[in-house]
């Protein structure tokens, strides 16, 4: 009928006639559904820039992280403001100083910073508020939280440089902000703080927002740049790095980020090693970056992780409803030979599977003829949307692995479809006659499967792909 695919038609009783409809709403939705679900009462910091508050999709990301709330995510947001003190400061007639990066804050400076910073969590919270009928938010009722949550401290003075009202974090009311939270507010924090002795000092946003993460052992650590993430040396954006790839990437391309993105890579950075489990990049002026990176499988920015998002394990028990819903397709297009749920909870432990964020994601069976030295690889399916990446060949690799500590010397295969991927990967053809026995005596003749042979002695089988 010349549709996209993302639609499809309806009969209509009412008026005999086929109505559009689209799918791509419920495709995504039920998508997005297990991550809704693990994100559910978790906390997450989110750092809102100076530079993000600036962008004309600011009022997107407000959207979004109302949304958020409305899931049940305890969200607290520290917001920056160091583009808007500096255009205040020149307004002013008054020049900005930074001593190894830190400004330097005199009385007067002092005061500037203050009316910038209150004029932004005025904005923010009036944004948070707006509730009508033709926005995002109609509805919502959202509580928006601000206090004196942080007790700061002067910095003192540096190589002769008295940093006057520029502080550092001194106490955090963990107690305060918690039950803020558990009362489904949002807390909102700036960058001036007061101090016991009630003077206000001037306090780094991005410190800020990677201590609250620390030490609310956050579950997430947030932020926007104008880029949709950490560039390789390709310009492919990476979506995955450990603190220690963050770190070299970062000295490496440290001009060419831009400063927003390099200011968070530092705390994700300090932050994942302090133990937050994932520092998530994206940037502020794509529309839906926020929702597509936290609902999505694949995300769109990148994420700094203490470990891989994605790992290869033992299938088990808990896993058969994953892996059915994962050759279940497959096995309609007569790809894979259907099993039964009860031949999969007898076989599950011959099963290896690719999880991610809790979803899985690929799998894989070696089934082993020990007598003749010879395994069958099984059951080997990728979800569709993973296909682009390297996890067949992990998948490989990981039962090779496995063939080899059983002993095993050759790994075959049955398949109708994919010849020449397994050809790729060192298999040459083989003969009914070169099957275990046990296995010839069950060979279809009407499905007339391809048989491939991997000889694991003088062919090894590639190390898996990050």
């Amino acid at each position: 009928m010349g549709i996209k695919s993302q639609y499809d038609y309806i009969y209509s009783q009412q008026d005999n006639s086929l109505k559009l409809r689209s799918t791509a709403l419920v495709k995504g939705f039920r998508q997005s559904a297990p991550y809704v679900n693990a994100h559910q009462n978790k906390t997450m910091v989110i750092m809102l820039g100076g530079e993000t508050l600036a962008d004309n999709n600011f009022p997107n990301i407000v959207n979004d992280i109302a949304l958020l709330n409305s899931l049940g995510i305890k969200l607290v947001l520290v917001y920056g403001a160091r583009p808007q003190i500096n255009e205040l400061l020149i307004r002013q007639q008054q020049e900005p100083v930074y001593h190894k990066g830190i400004r330097v804050t005199d009385a007067e400076a002092l005061e500037t910073i203050k009316q910038a910073a209150g004029q932004l969590q005025l904005d923010i919270t009036a944004r948070l508020s707006m509730g009508l009928n033709n926005t995002p938010m109609a509805g919502a009722q959202i509580n928006v939280i601000s206090g004196n949550f942080v007790i700061a401290q002067p910095l003192g003075v540096d190589d002769g440089i008295d940093y006057g009202h520029s502080g550092g974090i001194r106490r955090i009311d963990l107690e305060g902000i918690t039950q803020q939270l558990d009362q489904g507010s949002i807390v909102l924090l700036g960058p001036v703080a007061s101090s016991v002795t009630g003077e206000c000092f001037n306090l780094s946003s991005e410190e800020l927002a990677t201590q609250l993460a620390i030490r609310l052992k956050a579950d997430k650590l947030i932020g926007f740049g104008a880029e949709q993430g950490v560039k390789d040396m390709q310009g492919r954006i990476v979506s995955e790095l450990f603190p220690h790839q963050a770190e070299e990437l970062l000295s490496i391309q440290n001009d060419e980020q831009d400063s927003a993105s390099t200011s968070f890579l530092r705390c994700a950075i300090s932050a994942s090693r302090a133990g937050v489990p994932r520092c998530h990049l994206m940037s502020y002026k794509v529309d839906g970056s926020l929702i597509q990176e936290l609902f999505s499988m694949e995300g769109i920015g990148t994420q700094i992780v203490t470990e891989s998002a994605e790992r290869i394990r033992q299938a088990s028990i808990d896993d058969i409803g994953g892996i059915l819903d994962l050759i279940g397709p497959l096995e309609e297009q007569g790809i894979l030979v259907r099993r039964s749920r009860e031949q999969l909870e007898q076989e599950i432990s011959l099963f290896s599977v690719i999880e991610r964020d809790g979803r899985i994601i690929g799998c894989a069976a070696l089934y082993p003829f020990p007598e003749e030295g010879i395994g069958e690889m099984a059951c080997v399916a990728v979800h569709p949307e993973y296909r682009d990446g390297q996890r067949g060949n992990n998948l490989l690799a990981h039962i090779g692995q496995l063939a080899r500590r059983n002993g095993l010397k050759k790994v075959f295969v049955l398949t109708t479809r994919s010849v020449h991927w397994f050809r790729e990967q060192g298999f040459v053809e083989s003969d009914v006659s070169d099957l275990p026995n046990a296995k010839q005596q069950l060979y279809n003749l009407q499905r007339r499967s391809k048989i491939l042979t991997l000889d694991l002695t003088t062919r090894p089988v590639a190390q898996q792909v990050r």
